[in-house]
């Protein structure tokens, strides 16, 4: 039982991981993406139908990413360029890529909510020898596709670029004081536009996991708020990758308990609500943490 719930967790995490730190990325570079959502569903739909028309997982997730990337790079260009407010921007991105969704299902496939197709080639799972039969070790380490993999991998990476590269350090310059990183000679617009195209295309890989490493199928609702769970991850996570990845773990233990506790029969209303009640007690729980050395001081 132990054994199910921790890989489920794991499988869970991975979608809200890949577009937490993406959006972490984004944030550091000055933006913040509320648009997570609409890069997420792209991604999800696109990789199914690559996956089904070219057999291959690999060009799926390549695609997934870059149609994410091009719904970021779309939508950093109105907030960057025509100076658009970015949370008003990004929901509108999210009404309008489900729109388009929407009738793409109905103009091309003759479907409505849900889009199924032959062929479909899954996420393959990487068993680690020697390791997969431990309990608990097992279900967390062995087993998992390519992109849980990833996302973990991408935690690491993201932790060490921006500490250590010359790159982190213009992002980070161009997020806290534009008009400084710009009488240095860089450019901050540009910069924050590659940023939110890095968001894109890691929430596109956490789309393309759900659709084509979870479900084999496409449904208008699969992303279900988890683009907003990953924005109140990095924000819990204070722009730092480790406790990001932390906050994002919390949230899919939580989301593999409501599924178990759905086949245990629990009401399904009352069980879907786990997560989300998870974050907003997770976000309180920061505020409230945050708020007390500052109560503090003289």
């Amino acid at each position: 039982m132990i054994d199910n719930v921790l890989f489920d967790a794991i499988l869970m995490t991975t979608p809200i991981l890949l577009a937490a730190i993406g959006g972490l990325i984004n944030r550091v570079g000055g933006i913040v993406n509320i648009g997570l959502e609409s890069m997420m569903v792209a991604g999800a739909l696109v990789a199914l139908v690559v996956s089904a028309e070219s057999g291959s997982w690999l060009l799926a997730c390549l695609a997934a990413a870059l149609a994410g990337a091009v719904v970021g790079g779309l939508m950093s260009l109105v907030i960057t360029r025509l100076h658009a407010n970015e949370i008003v921007v990004g929901l509108g991105f999210n009404i309008l890529v489900a729109s388009l969704i929407r009738f793409m299902l109905k103009a091309a496939w003759k479907t409505a909510g849900t889009l199924t197709l032959p062929n479909v080639v899954m996420l393959p799972h990487i068993v680690i020898p020697g390791v997969d039969g431990v309990p608990i070790l097992g279900a967390i380490v062995s087993r998992h596709d390519p992109l849980t993999w990833l996302g973990w991998i991408a935690t690491a990476a993201t932790a060490w670029v921006l500490a250590r590269t010359r790159f982190g350090l213009r992002l980070r310059a161009a997020g806290a004081a534009e008009s400084a990183a710009a009488a240095l000679g860089l450019k901050p617009l540009n910069i924050r536009d590659v940023s939110t195209m890095i968001a894109g295309a890691f929430a596109g890989l956490g789309g393309a996991q759900l659709a084509i490493g979870v479900v084999g199928l496409f449904n208008e609702g699969i992303v279900s708020g988890r683009g907003f769970i990953a924005l109140a991850a990095f924000y819990f996570g204070r722009n730092r990758p480790w406790p990001t990845a932390g906050a994002t773990l919390l949230f899919g233990l939580f989301d593999a308990i409501q599924i178990r506790l759905q086949g245990e029969g629990m009401p399904s209303e009352l069980v879907q609500m786990l997560p989300y009640v998870t974050v907003i007690l997770a976000l309180l729980s920061s505020a409230l943490f945050r708020r007390a050395p500052a109560e503090s001081r003289p």
